[in-house]
């Protein structure tokens, strides 16, 4: 039984409003996760057909966030760049393949700053020319009217916020 048919069961007694609001938020959320996942699936394969095999998409989309800019592994997080538990496996791996420079902030002995080597600059150009052609693709096929996506954009946004929230309120 999946999570969101658990849900609707416990939630029979809520007013019929509240019931189809739960199943759109749960919809919702199973729709970010499996984009996510899609996501991850297309740099993938993107680096199947151009025969990079030395990087996944994580550590990819980990290059595209940085960017120019020169950061340590807590301000990867902190910053949005990356979401997941193996900050310090990708930062090694991207490091011993040539991909990233680290070294020892000036400031904080213990912290290590990094960014992106020319071979990891030209991982983040393949990624950001794979967007753009998504980007062309999407408008020229009009799968989202221009207009939507700031809608979707600030939707997302507002529900950062209210996730953010709960998390700085819990304790």
């Amino acid at each position: 039984m999946s999570v969101q048919a658990r849900m609707a069961a416990v939630e029979k007694t809520a007013p019929k409003s509240d019931q189809e609001f739960l199943a759109s938020y749960l919809e919702t959320l199973a729709l970010v996760e499996r984009l996510h996942r899609l996501l991850l699936d297309v740099v993938k394969d993107e680096f199947e057909r151009l025969g990079v095999i030395d990087i996944n998409s994580v550590q990819a989309l980990l290059l595209f966030n940085i960017g120019d800019n020169e950061v340590t592994a807590g301000e990867l997080k902190t910053r949005g760049y990356y979401q997941g538990s193996n900050v310090s496996y990708n930062l090694k791996k991207l490091v011993e393949y040539g991909y990233m420079h680290h070294q020892k902030c000036g400031v904080d002995r213990r912290a290590v700053r990094v960014r992106l080597t020319e071979k990891g600059r030209s991982i983040r150009q393949i990624i950001a020319q794979l967007f753009q052609r998504h980007a062309d693709g999407i408008l020229n096929r009009d799968v989202l009217g221009s207009a939507r996506l700031p809608e979707m954009n600030a939707s997302l946004k507002r529900m950062e916020r209210y996730w953010s929230d709960q998390i700085r309120y819990i304790y």
